[in-house]
């Protein structure tokens, strides 16, 4: 229950109370997350490398965001780098963010809708024509195969 507190005869929300009602909204218009999803998407985790589903996935369709469906990638843009998680040299436009990595060393790569962690980017490896590897957790990403409905993307408004 959220606690109101009285000034001047009127009503106002506590800064707690309000970080709570903004997290809860934020968590009612995306999509549910169990507790290894959350332990990645929201506090920046990393899977093992080569225990992810997507791995040495190689069907056509497209990933979207686990958490809020936005498209991120294509399997034409999916190849094998061998370094243990799905490898991507390129996104869709607009819909990946590159943010600097807490540690100042490494580009985070996160959902430019509802800002969830998908991985890492690096450049200069000369593994693809596009010299670019989007490093990407598979707990991250839910591939909709080639030909079916992409689920509505969950704003974040």
């Amino acid at each position: 229950m959220i606690s109101l507190k009285r000034k001047n005869n009127q009503r106002k929300l506590s800064v707690r109370s309000i970080s709570y009602l903004l997290s809860t909204r934020h968590s009612l218009l995306m999509n549910k997350l169990n507790e290894e999803e959350q332990r990645i998407i929201l506090h920046k985790g990393t899977e093992r490398p080569f225990t992810g589903e997507y791995d040495k996935f190689y069907e056509q369709g497209i990933y979207i965001c686990r958490q809020c469906n936005n498209p991120l990638y294509t399997s034409d843009d999916k190849f094998s780098s061998g370094c243990g998680w799905p490898s991507f040299d390129q996104e869709i436009e607009g819909h990946v963010k590159n943010v600097p990595d807490a540690d100042g060393r490494r580009v985070e790569i996160i959902c430019n809708n509802c800002e969830g962690h998908l991985g890492h980017v690096f450049t200069g490896e000369r593994l693809t024509e596009k010299n670019t590897r989007h490093c990407v957790n598979s707990v991250s990403i839910q591939f909709i195969p080639a030909g079916k409905e992409v689920p509505a993307i969950h704003e974040n408004k």
